[in-house]
């Protein structure tokens, strides 16, 4: 079976990737009842047999030994590394899987991407290679981590470059958390753009998602909850409002709740790869079919439900209103407003007992009110999964290659522009060896060039139907 390999690079990674992985696992263990190592399972975890020594897994007729994820979780601090190391995943990850040290990043770049990076660098590849050598068919890697930060941004995107380079053909996909303008760390914004250059030229597909949009969901989840509204109730040890099991008041900032539906992103967007369907949709075939130009390769997502597990006792959304709700903002995991703006293409990934006609009467309904590329006037792709998250009858997840994207872009430009003018804080950086501040001017000049790209198409917006000029081909 395809596998993907996720790396979980920095503290914002590894929490969401631990939520995912504890999610995933929840998901196979409701609808795998037997035990049975079975094809689903195998696509991101491996069944081996501590016991039975090196010489390869001992399955004992199909029955799960002893499951191990297959990731590698890499942080420059222990804390979060062991929390896991310490909580209900433990058994689920080994020593070889994991790459800490102890001083972190200082919310530097340079120290991620420079230091780290020389210093791990065969550390991370060899495990990389071990990892690989246990799937057969590597599919795509995944990496999840964050943007302002020092670690998840530099030695995130520096173990991006290490998959090109050992990897060439496996797909890189790209789930980056973006930090609010309000930002406690305050080198952020140079964080951001430093890693920007890389996931430009890098990465095959990024799933960008502001820290804003989802402090805003978690509040609306809130605020549903406390008024009552739908008979709606919480249960006990509910992840909306924290994971430690009690209900808390919303902290200034509930990231367990935050990360929850990152990771409920995640799960839905791997659903096809670890789950029959009827229309199965593997990552690569997204990348493959949104992506129209190299570039151009940021993806806002959408989701509905957006709490999971049943955490939050709410009646299931109709169907059709399901597919509403993925078009509209509530529910978008970006500040950004795709209805107004340009689309190059869009996915929609579907789970629960939905069918293909279902899905071809919400897309003919909602098709007038999207604005699409004059070329690309089918560009949708379709993917159905028959089993639905725990606790829901159905989900929907929405990727559409959107213009939208870019005042995300463009605020982050500004905001590193502030900084930069002054030169604020650039000594942290230029201290560091093979840090020039040519790395800074290149960065953002990627950036600017980004953005130009998305003015272009929003310029043509509206216009008359020209279609793209083609190679002219000599008879």
């Amino acid at each position: 079976s395809a596998v993907s390999l996720p790396f979980a690079v920095g503290q914002c990674g590894n929490q969401v990737g631990c939520r995912f992985w504890d999610l995933a696992l929840r998901e196979h263990a409701a609808v795998n009842k037997k035990g049975m190592y079975d094809e689903a399972l195998s696509s991101f975890f491996r069944n081996v047999d501590t016991r039975s020594g090196d010489n390869g897994p001992d399955i004992y007729k199909g029955k799960i030994c002893s499951l191990k994820a297959r990731a590698l979780l890499i942080d420059m601090e222990e804390g979060v590394v062991n929390e896991i190391l310490q909580g209900p995943l433990r058994d689920v990850f080994d020593s070889k899987q994991l790459i800490t040290d102890v001083s972190g990043s200082g919310n530097n770049w340079a120290v991620g991407h420079k230091i780290y990076g020389c210093q791990y660098r065969e550390n991370i590849v060899e495990k990389l290679r071990k990892t690989a050598e246990h799937c057969d068919c590597l599919q795509c890697f995944f990496i999840i981590h964050s943007m302002g930060g020092g670690t998840g941004s530099g030695l995130g995107t520096f173990v991006l470059n290490l998959l090109e380079e050992e990897f060439p053909e496996v797909y890189r996909f790209v789930t980056s958390v973006y930090p609010s303008g309000e930002d406690d760390v305050i080198t952020s914004p140079y964080n951001s753009v430093l890693a920007m250059k890389e996931l430009n030229e890098r990465a095959d597909c990024v799933l960008p998602i502001e820290n804003e949009s989802l402090f805003e969901i978690v509040n609306k989840i809130h605020q549903m909850i406390n008024s009552g509204k739908l008979g709606s109730t919480v249960k006990q040890n509910s992840l909306v409002t924290s994971s430690a099991g009690s209900t808390k008041t919303l902290q200034a900032k509930p990231f367990d709740a935050m990360n929850n539906i990152v990771a409920n992103l995640l799960l839905n967007l791997t659903s096809s790869a670890r789950f029959e369907g009827s229309l199965n949709m593997d990552l690569n075939e997204i990348s493959m079919n949104l992506v129209p130009f190299p570039r151009l390769h940021y993806l806002v997502s959408s989701l509905t439900p957006l709490y999971t597990l049943a955490d939050v006792n709410v009646p299931s959304r109709r169907l059709d209103q399901m597919f509403s709700d993925a078009f509209s903002r509530d529910h978008q995991l970006i500040q950004a407003d795709p209805k107004h703006s340009l689309y190059l293409a869009c996915a929609l990934l579907v789970r629960g007992n939905v069918q293909v006609s279902d899905l071809r009467r919400n897309i003919e309904r909602l098709k007038p009110s999207l604005h699409f590329v004059s070329w690309n006037q089918e560009g949708w792709k379709t993917g159905l999964c028959s089993v639905p998250p725990v606790g829901h009858s159905h989900s929907l997840l929405a990727l559409a290659n959107n213009t939208c994207v870019k005042p995300t872009f463009i605020e982050l430009k500004d905001r590193f522009m502030k900084l930069y003018k002054k030169k604020a804080h650039l000594h942290h950086y230029l201290q560091i060896d093979g840090m020039e501040q040519s790395c800074f001017s290149e960065a953002i000049s990627s950036l600017s060039d980004l953005i130009e790209e998305y003015n272009e198409l929003d310029a043509s917006k509206g216009g008359p139907r020209i279609d793209p000029s083609r190679l002219k081909i000599a008879v």
